[in-house]
C-alpha cells in the first residue's frame, strides 16, 4: 500500500491542531530504515517532522507512534533532549494512519560510531553528551512525568529474555548452536533487578541528533521501543559498541580509541555511575551478552523476512547474516564472564 500523504487534508488538519501554522504543505521523507516512515514537512510557518504508522495492517502492538508521542510529551523541559511535540492524531481518515507531528530539529546523524571527518576532542565531547544523555534519561522519575504506568512493573529481565527467546524461535531459518548456549546461560543465570526507569530501547549514536557544528546532542529520536524497565540493560546495550567490530554492526572494537579522542569502555561506564549516583555495576557481563542475544534475535527476525519476502529495508538479507556471529560473540562474552 502506498504511503503517500494527502497534503490537503493534512494541511486542513494542521490549521486546526497547531497554533500559527500556515500552509501550503510540502513534504518530504527522510531516508533510512525507520519502521515507521517520517517526514519533513516545509510550510510558510516553518517546518515540521511527521511520524506515521506505516500504513495497512498491523500488529495490535507495533509501530506505536501514540507512545513515541506520549514519552516525548513527558519529557519535555526535562534535561533530556526531545524535539518539541505538538499534536497527535489518531483520526486515520486524515493520512491513513495514525501520527504525531513535533518540531524540526536541526543536525546531523552519524551512522559510524567512530564518527569520521570530526576532530578527536569534538569526539570526546560528543561521546560524553551521549553519556550525559543517556544518564539524564535514566535519572527521570517516572511518576513525576505521567508515566508510572507507561510499561509494566517488576521481572523486567526475565521477561526480556522470555519475549526475545520467542521471537528468535518464531524467527529461526537455521540452527546457531552458540545461540541456543546463549539462551540456556541467560536463562539459567538469576536475572539482574535494577531500579525501574524509563528505558530508550534503542539507544544508539545513529538515534541521537547532534548539533549541526558543536559536539553535543540536540535531540533523542526513534521511542518505538521504549517503556518503563532496567536502566542498566538499556545502557548495556548502548555499551555493545564497544565489543562489536565495524565491519559486524557500527561498532568500535579494535579501534584505536586514544588516537580518535574516544573513551574507553571503563571509563565511559564510570562516568555513567558518577552519573547516576552508583560506585559499580554489577553482572555488567550478563547484561552485555544479554545486549548481544538480544540484537542477534532481531538481526535473526530480519533474516526471516527476507527470506519470507516481507522484509522492508533493501539489505534485508546482509543483516539477516549478522545474527550467528552476534551470537557468537554474546556466548564469548558470557563464557569469559
Amino acid at each position: 500500500m502506498s504511503d503517500a500523504i494527502d497534503l490537503e487534508r493534512l494541511a486542513a488538519w494542521c490549521t486546526a491542531a497547531l497554533p500559527g501554522f500556515r500552509g501550503p504543505l510540502a513534504a518530504t521523507r527522510f531516508a533510512g530504515g525507520q519502521s515507521n516512515p517520517t517526514y519533513r514537512l516545509a510550510s510558510p510557518s516553518g517546518d515540521y517532522v511527521l511520524r506515521r504508522k506505516p500504513p495497512g495492517p498491523l500488529l495490535p502492538s507495533a509501530h506505536a507512534v501514540e507512545r513515541e508521542f506520549r514519552v516525548m510529551q513527558a519529557l519535555q523541559g526535562s534535561a533530556v533532549p526531545v524535539p518539541p511535540i505538538h499534536a497527535l492524531c489518531e483520526d486515520e481518515s486524515v493520512i491513513g494512519s495514525v501520527f504525531f507531528v513535533m518540531g524540526y530539529v536541526p543536525g546531523r546523524v552519524f551512522m559510524d560510531a567512530r564518527l569520521p571527518g570530526v576532530s578527536p576532542p569534538d569526539r570526546a565531547a560528543i561521546f560524553d553528551s551521549m553519556n550525559a544523555t543517556i544518564a539524564a534519561l535514566h535519572s527521570v522519575n517516572p511518576d513525576t512525568v505521567g508515566l508510572a504506568d507507561f510499561g509494566r512493573p517488576g521481572n523486567y529481565m526475565a521477561r526480556q529474555i522470555s519475549r526475545w527467546t520467542k521471537q528468535y524461535r518464531a524467527s529461526e531459518t537455521e540452527t546457531i548452536p552458540a545461540m541456543n548456549a546463549l539462551i540456556d546461560w541467560l536463562s539459567a543465570y538469576p536475572a539482574p533487578e535494577d531500579r525501574v526507569a524509563i528505558v530508550h530501547g534503542d539507544y544508539r549514536m545513529d538515534n541521537l541528533l547532534l548539533h549541526p557544528t558543536q559536539p553535543h546532542a540536540v535531540a533523542l529520536l526513534d521511542w518505538e521501543l521504549s517503556t518503563l524497565g532496567d536502566p542498566i540493560a538499556d545502557f548495556a546495550y548502548h555499551c555493545m559498541a564497544w565489543r562489536i567490530p565495524p565491519t559486524l554492526f557500527r561498532g568500535l572494537a579494535g579501534t584505536n580509541l586514544a588516537e580518535h579522542g574516544i573513551p574507553t569502555e571503563a571509563d565511559y561506564l564510570a562516568r555513567y555511575c558518577q552519573r547516576t549516583g552508583r560506585d559499580t555495576i554489577p553482572d555488567w557481563t550478563y547484561y552485555i551478552a544479554f545486549g548481544l542475544f538480544r540484537l542477534a534475535a532481531i538481526m535473526q527476525g530480519i533474516a526471516k523476512r527476507a527470506i519470507d519476502g516481507t522484509a522492508a529495508s533493501t539489505d534485508a538479507v546482509e543483516m539477516g547474516r549478522k545474527a550467528r556471529p552476534l551470537a557468537e560473540l554474546g556466548w564469548s562474552i558470557a563464557q569469559r564472564g
